[in-house]
């Protein structure tokens, strides 16, 4: 079965009914699935846990199930993973600061992305580097639900996901290519050489480019109107050249070592002048020494250096400036430099008696960066300046028994961390035209300390029958385009907040599973309560203490909200902040089948029940109203069908209920249903081909998101056939 699933995982298995077929997409599914369940082991977990002892919710997606699914891109594939909340909109056509995910409703940049066991998140925006990992370049990926702070420490609120590379397979050579709907097109070469027998080397190297399609919904509640004058379909286009390498140092101790630079261009705001470039370098490498066949250490490190420069597109609405009305010019500039730096040591013993296992672990991260906004006139002069700079640290201890009860059969899971954050902002100003006279703001230095534990309970009630539990809390801090990144227009100004503390969140998840030789059923209900999360205010002109923060971020001595007196550099009376003053409750159920009907047929069925709502909010949201971007209900399944043993074809479909655009519940977004089909065919061993349809009939539907006017409704992605092909030699 292509779909790993661990014991007891009540949302398993992505929407796609492609996900659960063989381990061999050319091959009927397999007769036992105990049997390929008990082989996974799960390195997310920081101690190669197997699949079906881990005490949280847990996936684990082979590269063969990635394979045949119709979708393109990784984020496109992890989008049908109940649990996920991604809309249909891959992320090469979102602005690099929206590339995100948001699992079980807790909200972007609240879960863990890590490529290879080290961090995918970008250390500015807390989004997800995507375009770091080609199809082409995946082997498998983990995806942990849940609090796992206790392991991994910030943004571990909704889960771990851990996406495997390949790594160096004899001295052989690969090469893949695809083409299809709007000139979207991946080439990607590879060649592995093993060096002697205590060094193996991969190099690689991959480039993407698409055209793009018009993603700003026209149809109702949208309107052709939203398209301004200048937009165009959202192009892109991005590249990444690597070199892995794995070495045995001693006869106990094996390492790795990988260099990587990565670059991608696109056109988010669709203005083909408006570009956003960024260009990244990161080095990381690690070793594992093992002092006897139970007990070894593990040491880690990576460093990133980034380069984010962006531009963002507009259309004037009315003449000024000798600029006429309807003409679209750039309206901001920004430049954001950063870089990461981050190491760990990790201990793990085996043991016998009431203690199985103990884990103990340090690590430490530092992110560094500035933030520098030019805002434009519609004639190209400036009209005013926001530039900080500043650096987060991190520092945990962290630390994990396993128990297996001898006398019933209960596995137990404890695990604790304490983290250390410090934030330091020593610059941090709002200026006007060109920087002049600036408005200084002075930040104390910010540090909390956080407990993060997990308690986990796996009981089997019988060979094929567990019920497991999980209570955990969890945390994560501020991102630094909360605490640093200001930005502004005519149309409205965002101010930073570098005061702003990390969010906790407590939660608990039961479940139960149940397999038999061909397929499982799995139920899992869950709880997560978020306390000071960051959110976006909008300050009002009715607070005087709003009036007054509004004065100070301008630099104004008059009404900055009320448009009077001097306004400093705010020419605009929507003028918002970021605060901690929002909780957040999120509840829901998730529920998998899977059933492996004989040697040609497989099928599958899932559901997810997600309810957000804010608990308490002193900002202009509303409290207990469903939260804006997230659908209470998403559910699929698919039929795969193996004709002959070199061949599979799958049909999926992905159900999408009504959701809102805000948390005001002002804005809705209809409920949709896409499908989708994929075609596999082995020409040889080493040579398969493909085609695959996403949007099978070309709906034309708004996808969910989030927005405060009409003008945000995204369109979902319209019919993309392709077709590609893979050769090893």
């Amino acid at each position: 079965m292509l779909f790993q699933q661990k014991k007891f995982s009540a949302c398993v298995g992505m929407l796609f009914g492609s996900v659960f077929i063989n381990a061999q997409a050319q091959i009927a599914p397999p007769p036992d699935y105990d049997q390929k369940l008990k082989s996974v082991t799960v390195t997310a977990t920081r101690s190669s846990t197997p699949l079906d002892e881990i005490p949280l919710n847990t996936t684990v997606l082979t590269k063969e199930a990635l394979e045949v699914a119709p979708d393109q891109t990784i984020d496109q594939i992890l989008k049908n993973v109940p649990g996920v909340i991604l809309n249909d909109q891959p992320y090469y056509q979102k602005d690099p600061t929206g590339q995100s995910i948001n699992v079980r409703g807790l909200g972007n940049a609240r879960t863990l992305v890590l490529i290879d066991g080290l961090p995918a998140n970008d250390a500015f925006y807390g989004t997800v580097q995507w375009n770091l990992v080609p199809m082409s370049s995946i082997d498998s990926v983990e995806f942990i639900r849940g609090g796992v702070s206790s392991l991994w420490g910030n943004y571990g609120m909704g889960g771990v996901i851990n996406i495997k590379t390949k790594t160096p397979v004899n001295s052989q050579q690969e090469a893949s290519a695809s083409y299809g709907a709007f000139g979207t097109g991946n080439v990607a070469a590879s060649k592995d050489i093993i060096a002697s027998e205590n060094l193996q080397l991969r190099f690689s190297a991959d480039y993407f480019n698409t055209d793009g399609y018009q993603n700003i919904a026209t149809i109702s509640p949208g309107s052709p109107a939203n398209i301004k004058n200048g937009q165009g379909p959202t192009s892109s286009h991005n590249s990444n050249v690597r070199m892995q390498g794995y070495f045995k140092a001693t006869q106990d101790t094996n390492g790795f070592f990988r260099v990587g630079y990565h670059t991608m261009s696109d056109l988010s705001s669709g203005y083909a002048f408006a570009t956003n470039l960024t260009q990244e370098t990161d080095v990381a490498g690690g070793t594992t020494t093992r002092f006897d066949d139970k007990s070894k250490v593990d040491v880690n490190f990576f460093y990133e250096n980034t380069n984010f420069n962006k531009q963002n597109g507009s259309t004037t609405t009315s003449r000024s400036n000798n600029i006429p009305a309807n003409t679209p010019y750039i309206n901001a500039t920004y430049k954001d430099p950063y870089s990461t730096v981050g190491a760990s040591a990790l201990y793990t013993q085996e043991v016998t008696g009431l203690i199985n296992q103990y884990v103990v672990g340090v690590d430490a991260r530092n992110i560094a960066g500035s933030n520098l906004t030019n805002n434009l006139n519609n004639n190209g002069t400036s009209a005013a300046v926001n530039y900080a700079q500043g650096q987060q640290s991190f520092y945990g201890l962290m630390g994990q028994l396993k128990s297996n009860a001898e006398s019933f059969p209960l596995e137990t899971t404890l695990a604790a961390r304490v983290d250390q954050w410090n934030s330091q902002t020593p610059t941090n100003y709002n200026a006007g035209s060109n920087g002049a006279n600036p408005s200084y703001q002075n930040v104390p230095n910010q540090s909390k300390t956080q407990l993060s534990p997990t308690l986990g309970l796996l009981y089997k009630m019988s060979k094929n029958w567990d019920l497991r539990s999980a209570a955990y809390q969890a945390f994560h801090a501020p991102g630094m385009n909360n605490t640093l990144r200001s930005y502004g227009s005519s149309s409205g100004y965002s101010f930073a907040n570098p005061n702003l503390t990390p969010e906790t969140m407590t939660g608990y998840e039961v479940g139960t599973d149940y397999r038999w030789k061909g397929g499982f059923a799995q139920l899992t209900a869950f709880n997560n309560y978020i306390q000071n999360a960051v959110a976006t205010y909008s300050l009002s002109s009715q607070s005087s203490s709003d009036v007054a923060l509004a004065r100070s971020l301008c630099g104004a001595t008059g009404n900055p909200l009320a448009g009077t007196g001097n306004v400093g550099i705010c020419n605009s009376k929507n003028i918002s902040y970021y605060t901690n003053n929002q909780n957040l409750l999120s509840q829901g159920i998730e529920f998998q089948f899977h059933h492996d009907i004989n040697s040609k047929w497989a099928t599958d069925a899932n559901y997810a029940f997600t309810s957000t709502k804010l608990t308490m909010s002193a900002t202009s949201d509303p409290i207990n109203k469903q939260v804006g971007g997230v659908p209470q209900n998403i559910l699929g399944g698919g039929l795969t069908y193996y004709p002959v043993p070199q061949a599979s074809l799958t049909a999926t479909v992905r159900y999408v209920g009504s959701s809102w655009l805000n948390t005001a519940n002002t804005l809705p977004v209809a409920s949709y249903a896409v499908v989708g089909l994929r075609a596999n065919y082995e020409l040889t061993k080493n040579a398969t081909i493909y085609a695959s349809a996403v949007n099978l009939f070309n709906r034309q539907y708004i996808t969910f998101g989030t927005g405060g006017s009409s003008t945000s409704y995204t369109q979902g992605m319209p019919q993309a056939i392709s077709v590609g092909g893979r050769i090893i030699f």
